[in-house]
């Protein structure tokens, strides 16, 4: 008898308790917000809601596979499409405080096999901040329809074809989404450091912070965990098209799970990846509220944290919706990742954020 006591308070102390207080009321609020969208087929895919570090909420969703009926659960991988931007951006500083890249250098001084007309008018900074002025690859007449988005390409080769169009306006005039932008980006680190793309994601970020589960997402290799993509057709649901994870590449190519995001999440209040004066940079506001690589949020008056600045992003890639929002005030993290089509994240983010806010 007395092994017995001894092993359940053993358990008990390398064993989390289960939500209480405040906490538990506030993961049944949540469960209540996505039950009925998952239900409705609103959400299929994986949910974490954390505070100061601690996961109050976290929930597989749907099906990770239709064909074999295969749930997702916390440990499922998505492919978090324009979320891999803020990773680019982290890079980037990287290099930025190892005097290796200037912000105000321009895209030129660190890609000779661009253009230089128009490579020595944009900066760094520009690039990152989506005032460039380099049109976006995505929209380009039949792209993402077309056989280009399905074949590989080197990334010079990318980058001659689809990245080299002329300025659409003066760069640092004007905000205007541009894959074609962080593609770049992706470009100048590899010249840079003589390394590719994913291995500096490998190197620089998942390893430090035991992002064991987030990767370039390959679509050859055999991945445990990988959700399937699904898109809405009208047929109803059905897999995804095929598109090469070369197009994407630094603009788009990441899986995740939220789990790993939750470490991203933590290490962004401190200096693991970079220094105070840099980090702050991410979150800095240019135009059209956006930093690099993040949106900042600022709610107004009579929503859920009006007038606080809440950096959040959001990736939409063929058969999968994702969005982050990290409410810094409070140290809590809203994290979705969906493997399908349906764009109905930001309204679930907007009622988890309400439940957060009435427990404050």
């Amino acid at each position: 008898m007395r092994l017995v006591v001894l092993f359940l308070i053993l358990l008990l102390l390398v064993v989390p308790m289960p939500c209480s207080g405040t906490d538990g009321k506030l993961a049944n609020r949540i469960d209540q917000i996505m039950q009925p969208r998952a239900a409705a087929g609103e959400f299929s895919g994986t949910v974490l809601v954390a505070r100061e570090g601690r996961v109050i909420y976290e929930r597989g969703f749907g099906m990770a596979n239709r064909e074999w009926n295969v749930p997702n659960d916390v440990k499922t991988k998505f492919e978090i499409g324009s979320m891999t931007k803020q990773f680019t951006a982290v890079l980037v500083l990287q290099f930025v405080n190892e005097g290796k890249i200037r912000l105000d250098g321009h895209l030129s001084d660190y890609l000779p096999l661009y253009r230089k007309d128009t490579g020595s008018r944009v900066t760094i900074s520009e690039l990152l901040s989506h005032t460039s002025g380099i049109p976006n690859f995505t929209e380009l007449p039949g792209f993402l329809s077309g056989a280009a988005s399905r074949v590989h390409h080197s990334v010079p080769e990318f980058v001659e074809k689809f990245c080299s169009g002329d300025l659409g306006f003066e760069p640092g005039t004007k905000f205007e989404y541009s894959n074609s932008g962080y593609f770049l980006l992706g470009a100048v680190l590899e010249q840079v450091s003589g390394a590719t793309y994913e291995q500096l994601l490998r190197e620089r970020i998942f390893q430090p912070l035991g992002m064991h589960d987030s990767g370039y997402a390959h679509s050859e290799p055999v991945l445990p965990h990988r959700a399937s993509g699904y898109e809405h057709s009208s047929l109803g649901l059905q897999n995804v098209r095929y598109y090469d994870m070369s197009v994407p590449f630094a603009a788009g190519a990441m899986y995740s799970t939220v789990g790993d995001l939750n470490l991203w999440d933590q290490a962004l209040y401190s200096e693991r990846l970079l220094p105070a004066h840099l980090r702050d940079l991410l979150f800095k506001p240019n135009l059209e509220n956006y930093g690099y690589g993040w949106v900042i949020l600022v709610p107004a008056a009579g929503s859920p944290y009006a007038g606080e600045s809440i950096p959040m992003h959001g990736g939409a890639i063929f058969g999968f919706q994702s969005v982050i929002q990290r409410i810094i005030q409070h140290r809590e993290l809203i994290v979705l990742l969906d493997n399908n089509d349906d764009e109905t994240l930001l309204k679930t983010a907007l009622e988890i954020r309400r439940a957060l806010a009435s427990t404050h």
